[in-house]
């Protein structure tokens, strides 16, 4: 039946994706970034469809002193299994464009986010028992740590930050996910509504939705004594002098004091053209993070921050004003901050 075909875009959609899960096969599909001081250019895990890749050996000789398993591509079966999982899907959805039927559409999409969940939670598992099944006799316990890797973002462990994110297999994955929730939905439309078969309109409205699921993370509160400074390794104790970097990967680096965030720019760990934005936190208010470029800044002895850079950062000039008036400080330019 004519209602039952797909569309000629959704047809192309469908091919492009089961190329490009083609290419997963081939590409690390996630990777598990470490930094660390006396790492400074960082250590890093990368995940293949079939092997382990980066700095495993480094890694394991670490991870030994701390009772964590050694990591081996032989012990995991999903190495065994991911393969073909991959190519079967590569082939539905070639199937699925040449046949052209909602029907193969829908079982295609129930497979294909099923696998996906099924894998978010196999990977969690992972690490979770990566992380809690410590050897007792380790040269390293620290009584109730435990080293599970995060899913998704950034994880203090130790002096030792962890930053889990997809790589270009992982992108491809969620690429082909959007493509497919998106001809889907546009599928189940059609049944009550006629979509007029016009390629250019679906493109654009295709790449709107998948500019949506690959934005890069913003900035997270910073919380007074659940966040830890990145530099000093100290508990945060007082918001209201917090600051934050976000890279361009997305990666959060979360500061207590304005001290620590400049002190960690001048070391360049994370050079200028790796760094999205810059954070400070509002002095005033319910002291909301504000984008530097917005902030206005006062410098007052009696302030007295956490690490001593007694500087606090305003959205209003009014604020600052009153703020100002009682602790006799000076107003101070981000580029005077900067300036070595």
């Amino acid at each position: 039946m004519k209602q039952d075909r797909l569309a000629n875009w959704m047809r192309i959609i469908l091919m492009v994706c089961a190329a490009a899960l083609v290419i997963v096969l081939f590409v690390p599909m996630w990777q598990i970034q470490l930094s660390a001081p006396q790492y400074p250019e960082g250590l890093v895990m990368l995940i293949y469809p079939n092997k382990l890749g980066g700095n495993v050996n480094i890694i394991n000789g670490l991870n030994h002193y701390i009772g964590m398993k050694t990591l081996h591509a032989n012990d995991f079966t999903e190495f065994t299994v991911l393969p073909y999982i991959i190519s079967f899907f590569a082939l539905f959805f070639a199937v699925t464009a040449v046949v052209g039927r909602k029907k193969l559409l829908y079982l295609l999409f129930i497979l294909f986010i099923g696998f996906a969940i099924l894998a978010m939670v196999d990977f969690w598992r992972w690490e979770y028992n990566y992380g809690h099944n410590l050897n007792p006799d380790a040269a390293i316990i620290v009584p109730g740590m435990a080293y599970q890797p995060p899913l998704i973002g950034y994880k203090q462990l130790l002096n030792f930050g962890a930053y889990s994110i997809p790589d270009i297999g992982g992108w491809i994955f969620i690429f082909v996910g959007v493509a497919v929730l998106f001809c889907t939905v546009a599928a189940w439309r059609s049944r009550k509504k006629k979509i007029e078969n016009n390629l250019p309109v679906a493109i654009i409205l295709f790449l709107s939705l998948l500019s949506i699921s690959s934005c890069n993370a913003g900035p997270e509160a910073i919380i007074a004594g659940k966040d830890n400074c990145y530099f000093c390794k100290m508990g945060v104790s007082d918001a209201r002098f917090g600051a934050e970097i976000v890279s361009k990967k997305g990666k959060v680096f979360k500061f207590d004091d304005m001290h620590c965030l400049l002190a960690y720019l001048k070391k360049n760990e994370l050079p200028q053209d790796k760094i999205k934005d810059i954070y400070l936190t509002n002095y005033s208010g319910n002291h909301q993070l504000i984008p530097e470029t917005e902030a206005l800044m006062m410098k007052s002895e009696l302030l007295r921050s956490p690490m001593g850079g007694n500087i606090a950062a305003f959205d209003n000039r009014d604020s600052l004003k009153k703020i100002q008036e009682l602790d006799s400080g000076f107003v101070i330019t981000w580029n005077e901050l900067i300036l070595p």
